[in-house]
């Protein structure tokens, strides 16, 4: 049997209090966390790019939370092709635009911002954003049929954040001009790092 490959690693000051309390806290030696963080990363460096970190991080605060679930998008536009031929069309959307204001509240401490808002939507897979300026947007739908649907959820929420935007259905698309933003923004939430998805069971073998 061939036994253990020592190495001699440098670290700094941080890194080295870095490691001693996950050492503790995990009740594992330091070479032992070592081995496990250098898999891990081997096996998930894919999520240090800085957009999929942000995408990563955006679906487990939906599907976590058990308020969210996964939807085929033809699944999706089936339903809403069926509303369209039913008598009871305007009432689905006046209680589409009720579920959008609730919604809109809760994205207060979360989304502070129309950009920030589309970004949201867009790793949803409701469309694609096309960024002409800071305050004009094009929306790239997959589909005609979501396009009602899309603009209650917009309105509401651009309300509820005190913007005044400027929305034009197009063909397959929404432009959205943001002229004023007047509510005052407040020191943005650092978004809770990846680990806290993880508990401190051993994850490797």
């Amino acid at each position: 049997m061939i036994g253990p490959i020592r190495i001699t690693a440098a670290l700094d000051k941080e890194t080295a209090e870095l490691l001693e309390k996950e050492s503790k806290e995990a009740t594992l030696s330091q070479s032992e966390v070592i081995r496990r963080a250098l898999r891990f990363y081997h096996e998930n460096k894919s999520i240090m790019d800085v957009y999929l970190q942000k995408k990563l991080y955006t679906y487990m605060d939906m599907l976590l939370s058990g308020e969210h679930v996964i939807l085929d998008v033809s699944h999706l536009l089936l339903f809403l092709s069926l509303i369209e031929s039913s008598p009871m069309k305007e009432s689905f959307w006046k209680e589409c635009r009720e579920v959008a204001r609730s919604h809109a509240e809760q994205f207060k401490s979360k989304v502070l911002t129309p950009k920030e808002f589309l970004e949201r939507l867009e790793v949803c897979n409701f469309f694609r954003v096309n960024i002409e300026s800071e305050n004009e947007f094009t929306l790239i739908l997959f589909s005609e049929t979501s396009k009602e649907f899309i603009k209650i959820l917009l309105e509401e929420v651009f309300k509820t954040m005190d913007a005044q935007t400027e929305i034009k259905l197009d063909l397959a698309k929404i432009r959205i001009k943001i002229n004023e933003l007047n509510n005052s923004k407040p020191i943005k939430p650092t978004s809770p790092p990846i680990s806290k998805f993880f508990t401190n069971k051993p994850i490797l073998g």
